[in-house]
């Protein structure tokens, strides 16, 4: 089955309508096991060969570790191939409805079997230097990932594009944007019944992919789950311009402030266009 055949088997008008819908879709078993296997070693080169950009996302006394790193796809020919010749880019184009799948960066995330570490509720698009609707992030495990563990969702919360207030992780600072600029994200785990949250307890193969603007969070690992080893791959569409900041984003994109206007498309080297549609 060729790559096309592939997206247009997955890509069906339901699961279209869900993404705009819900902000967030799992596809159950989109990868093979070649590609599976491409990201294994993806990221055992990333960990083995860390870039600067690599950072330890939980405290020094947690019991186990949350490592990140992002934008090596440059330098990891496993995460290359992936990106280039996986279903990902062209599957995003579909469900942001755009001609185009531009590469905006891809991001490693992996907790440690309990760690205690969680991800807070928060947006991606806040903490970047774009502005525009047509985005699509893809979550994709290697390991399995039980429910409580995997990334959850405020379904619907990117509708409106009403973008909500940035903090670090650990600390919850205001870095991005000044204090009391944008509404502060709910406390959404002190009352989760309020809320329309979904997730699912994935397998290696199963992909989320999900809108920048969706509010999302995870959990720790228990102490008898798996290590929760994440490659994740950021796209954007027809509508997403530049806009930088004064303040340096996450990842930090600030010196193409030189090569791309303000209000410009993503038009450069670091953000190649990965699909086109036919």
């Amino acid at each position: 089955m060729t790559l096309n055949e592939r997206v247009n088997l997955i890509v069906t008008d339901s699961l279209i309508n869900e993404y705009d819908e819900n902000g967030a879709v799992c596809i159950r078993q989109l990868l093979n096991k070649d590609e599976i296997e491409l990201l294994r070693r993806g990221i055992d080169e990333n960990l083995s060969h860390p870039s600067s950009r690599f950072k330890i996302a939980s405290q020094p006394d947690d019991t186990g570790r949350f490592v990140e790193d992002f934008c090596t796809w440059k330098t990891n020919p496993y995460y290359k191939q992936f990106i280039y010749q996986s279903p990902c880019a062209a599957i995003a184009g579909r469900l942001m409805k755009s001609s185009i799948s531009r590469l905006y960066h891809d991001h490693l995330l992996v907790k440690e079997s309990n760690t205690k570490q969680i991800t807070p509720w928060h947006q991606d698009q806040p903490y970047y230097n774009i502005e525009g609707n047509q985005t699509c992030s893809f979550w994709i495990p290697i390991d399995p990932v039980s429910r409580y563990s995997t990334l959850e969702f405020i379904a619907g919360s990117h509708r409106g594009q009403k973008w909500l207030m940035p903090r670090t992780f650990m600390n919850l600072e205001a870095k991005w944007f000044p204090e009391g600029s944008l509404e502060e994200i709910p406390d959404i785990n002190a009352n989760r019944t309020a809320f329309p949250i979904i997730g699912w307890e994935v397998e290696p193969g199963d992909v989320i992919a999900f809108h920048m603007l969706t509010l999302h969070g995870a959990q720790g690992t228990r102490e008898n789950d798996n290590q929760r080893r994440v490659f994740s791959v950021r796209f954007l569409g027809d509508d997403i311009i530049h806009a930088p900041r004064t303040w340096i984003t996450s990842p930090d994109f600030s010196k193409i402030s030189q090569d791309i206007k303000p209000g410009a498309s993503m038009d450069h080297p670091d953000f190649p266009i990965i699909w086109k549609s036919l």
